[in-house]
């Protein structure tokens, strides 16, 4: 950790400390922080501190004072327990960039949408990123200025919510309003200086630029109905912190490894209408379409892959990877009472699809004859669920009745993978150079496939303030699948008030995560010719389905759902302004599913790859991977959050808040196929990098101190994060290749002007100190180009700085 940045954040510390001894007034109570919520309980009026399990509260105002406007980017600043890493140089992934909650996999965490689910990503994370094997939700398709707010659950919740929740929720409400609007635009770009392990002096670098345009409006609809429209364009341009490439004369970046080029146009909309004394209809829709543009490793001059189409590209070539993604939602309900009940019907669908490109490349095979650009195919995912939900407060005679929730849940889930044109993938007549388009081969007619399922839930929720100090809840969820079966769920928790303003909190839970449509069947191969038995054949590699002949051969079975047992204990306490929860936490978490490492066959290897090259060979393959079950982990850790609302007249207003999260993961089992277990040297199936990715992927501590300052129409918000190092590992077992991030601290700062009661301008910096991760050494980037690693959890993009201007009526 920097001097400089440690003296900053004391005399900002110093500062602060000053302004609150020049209060003339005790500080005004807190309740205005103890907003309501709806999330990790069915018992109306609870608020943020009152519940039983740990739930943050980020305001919409907070997601627009960080500098971002990605919803993921900003949830990672004002949320210790999450992160959000930047791949790079991983194909789809650089579009579609997943999130953590406590260290744990992206898909591990449910998303709702008003409490209702989300649908996944069509996008499986398969290269070497954060979340490798899972499909999640994209939780960038949805604007900031279309919310109202972001309830966080920190605890499992699968018993409540169904399949995912073993990390915890992520609830997204929608801004409600019939009145008012506002529209903001937000400028930015990279002022950094890149200084790589090739490059010490360093070289500036001013890319990245972002223009972001947000605009919403309320309506009325009907007498007391809503209808609140909320839109945004989002235009970024690429970033490149690529390594000086020794390879070529000049030396020279030959790369652009960052942040993918990207455009988003969104919009969304939310109503709500009376329709009778009692019932209300609701309902919203949004869309999404975002062009992407990320560049593969270049061919350089010389290299296989550039020299049979030296005519086309004489000075080599960097492949372009572009994506068309589309996201579309729409959503329906009713909610009243009936007969004493309070009963919500809902039905809501949504569809991602992406639409690949490979653009500035060829298909070597066919030398200069070949195009430079491909339809490279496409896959799509929608998913359709119907929720009934009925609760009822029933007089036990305790201190308030017995809130008695129950309900079913129906959903239907496609996915389908396209294929690309034949020039993507086939092999030309120059059969020594390797088939299909560089960068990103195209999907082939034997990956194009359909598949759906169905499963229905059905629910008990019992919650009830037993006593003036007890609070009790306890959940039964039970599923059942139309490809896996059933499962059943449970969760117990309670909160006791041991004195006013002091409480413990506790769970015990078990929860699920069903396997993925995407991680049953996604399937993606290449074509290499070899000799057999003096014949030139063609043979597959690549990714397989665990139901295909293929993975079958080698021992794979159908995935199984995941399933975890959480254990929670916290301590809640508040008085005035002041508030402070500790919560700590131990996941175990079975059946993992994961994507296997490749398997590899020879004719003249060693008498294992042998027996997997005879096994492959009827199926013209030499390698295969697949989704597998049977990765154990264990992971604890601690949730610190610390907040104090200060009034200090004169001075201003001043919201405090110190946030930490520490967390640990233990990989205590790998998985094994009995096929495979028999051979002399068993092949591994979840390799060291991987174990070490689970483990160590991730900060193991991240802590936050942020303050948040307002006098009259000036505005500042000052935030350092404290990020720990991250290993970015590699399979060789001496550690070698290993790269660490080092432990870092960030920090933000914005300031603020209300030119008018309507119109505010601000100014600020992203990572005002320009800091990096570790650089990757020059033994580990042999190939130029990752500079840094893409497990850092703050990115490798340095400084980032930004003027936004807000207008609202």
């Amino acid at each position: 950790m920097s001097f400089r940045i440690l003296l900053f954040t004391a005399a900002s510390a110093a500062a602060i400390a000053g302004s609150a001894q020049a209060q003339s007034a005790p500080p005004q109570d807190a309740a205005n922080l103890e907003q309501v919520v709806v999330t990790g309980t069915r018992t109306a009026g609870r608020t943020r501190l009152d519940t039983i399990a740990p739930v943050d509260v980020v305001s919409e105002k907070a997601l627009t004072r960080t500098g971002t406007t990605e919803l993921a980017q900003s949830l990672s600043t004002l949320a210790p327990s999450i992160n959000f890493p930047r791949p790079a140089i991983t194909d789809g992934t650089d579009h579609i960039r997943p999130a953590t909650l406590r260290g744990l996999a992206p898909d591990q965490t449910l998303v709702l949408v008003n409490g209702t689910r989300r649908h996944a990503t069509a996008l499986v994370n398969v290269n070497g990123s954060i979340g490798r094997g899972s499909a999640a939700v994209d939780l960038n398709a949805i604007p900031t200025i279309a919310l109202s707010r972001v309830e966080v659950l920190r605890d499992g919740a699968s018993a409540q919510y169904g399949s995912d929740a073993i990390a915890g929720v992520i609830n997204l409400r929608l801004r409600e309003a019939r009145s008012g609007g506002g529209v903001v635009a937000t400028y930015g770009r990279y002022n950094s200086e890149v200084k790589t392990a090739r490059n010490t002096q360093g070289r500036d670098a001013r890319d990245g630029q972002t223009v972001t345009l947000q605009a919403w409006q309320g309506l009325p609809l009907g007498p007391e109905g809503f209808l609140t429209i909320s839109a945004e364009y989002r235009d970024r341009n690429p970033t490149s912190r690529g390594d000086i490439d020794v390879r070529v004369t000049p030396a020279r970046v030959t790369s652009r490894y960052g942040d993918a080029e990207v455009t988003d146009k969104t919009i969304y909309f939310n109503a709500g209408l009376p329709v009778s004394e009692s019932w209300d209809a609701y309902g919203w829709a949004g869309y999404q379409a975002r062009e992407g543009a990320s560049a593969a490793f270049p061919r350089i001059v010389g290299d296989a892959r550039q020299t049979p189409v030296a005519s086309i590209y004489p000075d080599g070539y960097l492949p372009i990877i572009a994506s068309e993604i589309t996201d579309t939602t729409a959503a329906g309900g009713l909610r009243g009472d009936l007969g004493g009940f309070k009963v919500d019907l809902n039905v809501a669908y949504g569809k991602n699809e992406i639409d690949y490109r490979t653009e500035k490349s060829a298909n070597a095979s066919y030398g200069a004859a070949s195009k430079t650009s491909f339809n490279s195919g496409g896959m799509s995912y929608d998913q359709t669920v119907v929720g009934l939900d009925v609760s009822r407060g029933v007089d036990i005679g305790a201190f308030e009745p017995l809130n008695v929730a129950f309900g079913a849940e129906a959903r239907w889930e496609d996915y389908s993978i396209r294929a690309g044109e034949p020039a993507s993938y086939n092999r030309g007549p120059i059969t020594t150079s390797a088939a299909g388009a560089q960068g990103f081969p195209g999907f082939q007619p034997s990956n194009v496939l359909s598949k759906d399922r169905d499963n229905v839930g059905v629910y008990l929720d019992l919650e009830s303030r037993l006593t003036e100090r007890f609070t009790a809840s306890v959940a039964l969820r039970y599923e059942d699948y139309s490809d896996f079966g059933a499962t059943t769920t449970g969760k117990l928790a309670a909160r006791f008030e041991l004195a006013e303003g002091l409480a413990v909190r506790g769970a015990v839970s078990t929860g699920f995560r069903a396997p993925a449509l995407q991680q049953q069947f996604f399937t993606t191969t290449s074509t290499n010719f070899i000799i057999i038995n003096g014949v030139s054949t063609p043979v597959e590699v690549g990714t397989f389905p665990a139901t295909s002949a293929v993975a079958k051969v080698l021992g794979s079975k159908p995935l199984e759902a995941e399933e975890s047992t959480n254990t929670s204990l916290g301590l809640v306490f508040h008085k005035g302004a002041f508030e402070v929860t500790v919560d700590a936490y131990r996941i175990n978490i079975d059946n993992r599913i994961v994507l296997s490492e490749n398997i590899q066959g020879s004719a003249t290897g060693t008498p294992t790859q042998q027996t997997i090259n005879n096994l492959l060979l009827p199926f013209n393959v030499t390698a295969a991977r697949f989704f597998i079950n049977g990765v154990e982990t264990e992971t604890q850790g601690i949730d610190i959050v610390a907040r104090y609302r200060l009034n200090a007249d004169d001075a201003g207003v001043f919201d405090l808040t110190a946030a930490a999260n520490f967390n640990e993961t233990d990989v205590t089992k790998i998985p094994t196929t009995n096929t495979l277990s028999s051979l002399p040297v068993p092949p591994t199936l979840f390799g060291r990098a991987n174990v070490l990715t689970f483990e160590e992927g991730t900060p193991k501590h991240k802590v936050t101190l942020a303050g948040d300052w307002t006098k009259d129409r000036w505005g500042a918000s000052l935030k350092t994060t404290f990020y720990g190092t991250v290993l970015s590992p590699n399979n060789d077992a001496t550690g070698a290749f290993d790269v660490r991030t080092g432990d870092k601290a960030v920090v933000d700062l914005e300031g603020r002007y209300g030119i008018t009661d309507n119109v505010t301008l601000a100014i600020g910096a992203n990572n005002l100190f320009d800091e990096y991760p570790n650089r990757t050494p020059v033994t580990v980037n042999t190939t130029n180009a990752t500079s840094f690693t893409s497990f850092s959890p703050f990115g490798f993009n340095g400084r980032f700085l930004y003027s936004r201007i807000s207008v609202n009526w």
